[in-house]
């Protein structure tokens, strides 16, 4: 089975732009958090989302191409693993006016239970909620 794919769209700001007049790196990556984020809020439950919280372990990113301000952009994310403690999410984004890929990103995230922060096992209810 596919995993689901969650999309977002934004059109790039100027507070986006770095001094070579293009998306500054970090913000590819803070993008990617930020759809994370708002695709696990989106499928947890209430009580899910107080009981716990994600962190990150790892981040691999792969700049392909250029951004620049005005242009409408497609962030996509999906999950493609939860085992143990952690999964796998991975992310593309691109421009929609000519479909290039203009960043390719995976993170490696752990489950924490959000009262002791400590790692906790990935319930088949989180998991089902992706995969």
């Amino acid at each position: 089975m596919k995993p689901e794919v969650y999309t977002q769209k934004l059109v790039v700001p100027t507070s986006a732009i770095d001094e070579r007049n293009h998306v500054n790196n970090l913000t590819y990556l803070q993008w990617c958090l930020g759809i994370a984020e708002s695709h696990w809020k989106e499928k947890a439950s209430p009580r899910l989302l107080q009981e716990y919280i994600w962190y990150v372990v790892r981040h691999e990113i792969d700049y392909k191409s250029q951004a620049f301000e005005g242009e409408e952009l497609l962030l996509e994310t999906w999950v493609t693993s939860a085992q143990g403690v952690r999964s796998e999410r991975c992310y593309t984004i691109s421009r929609t006016k000519d479909s290039q890929l203009l960043v390719e990103a995976k993170t490696l995230w752990c489950l924490l239970d959000a009262k002791t922060g400590k790692p906790t096992k990935i319930t088949e209810e989180i998991r089902n909620l992706f995969l």
